[in-house]
């Protein structure tokens, strides 16, 4: 286990947080939970069927783990009620309320705007439209945020480049072909989860074929538009592009290509122009480098919901966890 889990559990347990486990029955979901208990990172709830969840776990210890069915639940009415009244001008019925909020994804979302619940977790059966649709729904958007977007923590081993080896990849989950503008927000709260979560100062590298016009095209026009943009919205965050990812982490390319960026050969945040070139590295850096990838983790919504892979083990699950409770305790403060 890389020392940025072992920080993430540890800063996890000095403020405590409940965090939802949406797809509670889940063999891995149940094993989290009792990993989750077992090292006392937080509370912990389980949502399903109670008698489900048992069979699965069979001789799993889900003591002091919290088992949520929502449709039995005491706050089952006020939920459903609370979510026709967001929802009616949108044409929402109170049949349809009740409907949908038997789906635990929307149960546990609610239980997160309710205030039971700090942050949830889900996404290792559901996809992610799935996992992120009651979240806008309910949760909507951080203030002075227009974009919810996805990163991975990248940590790679022995490697002398970003802060120690740690990396964010961003959007590298979630929004396919961004614009510039969106891509310049993706940066902005790339930025603010680096220093949260990483606790170190975020060098931000806009990424591109091309170092500062070394190419023309349309592609590298959106880098150089999503640049400006983010300089003019957040003079005070250090990044630069458009870079080539060479120029943005290692020292001497960076001097070479870029010699008047204050971060070329030293960013941190990597920022790519769309899904498919963000997707693409963090797995070819996962397996070619033998790195710990966390994610993807959602930046962006009012109060932290999580996705996961649907490959994802039970760790993962755990990982997620964590991190998930130190994006709440960041929100608090």
């Amino acid at each position: 286990m890389s020392q940025f889990l072992d920080r993430m559990k540890e800063r996890a347990r000095a403020d405590r947080k409940r965090i939802v486990l949406a797809e509670g029955e889940d063999i891995r979901m149940i094993k989290a939970a009792n990993m989750i208990v077992a090292e006392n990172i937080c509370d912990v709830v389980l949502l399903g069927n109670e008698e489900k969840i048992a069979e699965e776990a069979g001789d799993i210890s889900l003591a002091g783990v919290e088992i949520i069915n929502p449709v039995k639940s005491d706050k089952f009415d006020e939920y459903a009620n609370a979510f026709y009244e967001m929802r009616k001008a949108k044409g929402m019925t109170e049949e349809k309320a009740r409907e949908t909020m038997s789906n635990p994804l929307y149960f546990g979302v609610m239980m997160v705007e309710k205030d039971y619940a700090d942050g949830m977790v889900a996404g290792a059966v559901n996809s992610t439209s799935n996992v992120l649709r009651p979240a806008l729904q309910i949760l909507k958007t951080a203030p002075g945020t227009k974009l919810v977007s996805a990163f991975f923590v990248m940590v790679v081993p022995n490697c002398p480049y970003g802060e120690k080896g740690t990396f964010i990849y961003a959007d590298s989950g979630l929004n396919e072909n961004p614009d510039a503008d969106a891509v310049s927000e993706i940066a902005i709260s790339s930025a603010k989860s680096f220093r949260d979560l990483v606790e170190a100062e975020p060098k931000v590298a806009m990424l591109s074929y091309s170092t500062y016009g070394s190419a023309k095209s349309e592609l590298v026009d959106k880098m150089q538009l999503a640049t400006k943009l983010a300089k003019e919205k957040r003079p005070d965050i250090k990044l630069d592009g458009e870079l080539q990812a060479d120029a943005a982490i290692i020292k001497e390319v960076g001097k070479s290509k870029a010699p008047d960026s204050d971060i070329a050969g030293e960013a941190n945040v990597l920022v790519f122009p769309d899904l498919n070139s963000g997707n693409i590295a963090y797995k070819l850096t996962q397996r070619l480098a033998n790195a710990e990838a966390y994610g993807p983790v959602t930046q962006g919504i009012r109060k932290p919901v999580n996705d996961l892979s649907r490959g994802c083990s039970a760790e993962d699950i755990v990982g997620v966890a964590a991190i998930t409770c130190v994006q709440a305790q960041m929100r608090d403060k």
